[in-house]
């Protein structure tokens, strides 16, 4: 089999409205970096990644000044309306991937060794997987007045994490079909569901949070912190 490549895109288009801030939350200071530095640090970093692509909002003011913005694997692409339209933007962009790794902007916790398990998987599966972590709490379903109806059942329910790892073409074609279609494409693995792609998940660290709210950020710095302690960031 010849030698597989691989290749990773980060949608940082958003403008991040839950953080209230007035800066998208990408670029808030962390750690002594910015969320996106640390986010793609351990792509850029990762020596089977060739190509790292960020999606950027079309008046984005920020990231060219950052430091990684000069980085020899690094090229931008032009976001669009929604993730699904940005990611695919991206797609467009790399130069030539077998796999792409999709990862958020705002996961500034990601380690080498989550990566290594994706890459290892797509190399011997041949087939696409999201970072997971299993639901530990009861679980409740509710009416739109907030309502319980159910509890629902924890067994086999995964948080999604990022990245996700897909084969470059049919993740770029489910994309496409989903758009054409209108559907609800929240991840890349639900693209990859409703245009009956396989897809798996591979249980991940817990501490790859995605920093959404203003509290995010004080667990963030304490997990980056113990992750350097470990050697792992």
């Amino acid at each position: 089999m010849n030698k597989q490549t691989y290749a990773a895109v980060v949608p940082a288009a958003g403008i991040g409205a839950r953080m209230q801030a007035e800066l998208p939350k990408q670029y808030l200071p962390l750690a002594g970096a910015t969320v996106i530095e640390l986010s793609l640090a351990p792509l850029l970093n990762h020596p089977e990644i060739e190509q790292v692509v960020v999606v950027l909002a079309e008046n984005d003011q920020w990231f060219n000044v950052l430091s990684c913005a000069s980085h020899p694997k690094l090229t931008t692409a032009k976001g669009g309306a929604e993730r699904a339209d940005s990611v695919l933007s991206g797609l467009h962009s790399v130069a030539q991937a077998d796999w792409v790794l999709v990862h958020d902007a705002a996961r500034p916790c990601l380690t080498k060794l989550d990566i290594d398990l994706l890459i290892a998987h797509a190399r011997e599966q041949q087939s696409g997987a999201i970072l997971a972590t299993q639901v530990r709490d009861t679980m409740k379903r509710c009416d739109e007045s907030g309502q319980i109806i159910k509890t629902v059942a924890r067994e086999h329910l995964w948080h999604a994490l990022t990245p996700q790892g897909f084969p470059r073409k049919e993740l770029m074609q489910s994309l496409q079909q989903g758009i054409t279609q209108g559907r609800l494409i929240t991840d890349e693995a639900s693209a990859m569901e409703l245009a009956g792609q396989p897809c798996a998940v591979i249980a991940g660290r817990g501490d790859n949070i995605k920093v959404t709210r203003p509290e995010d950020m004080a667990m963030a710095e304490l997990f980056i912190k113990q992750l350097k302690n470990e050697g792992l960031a």
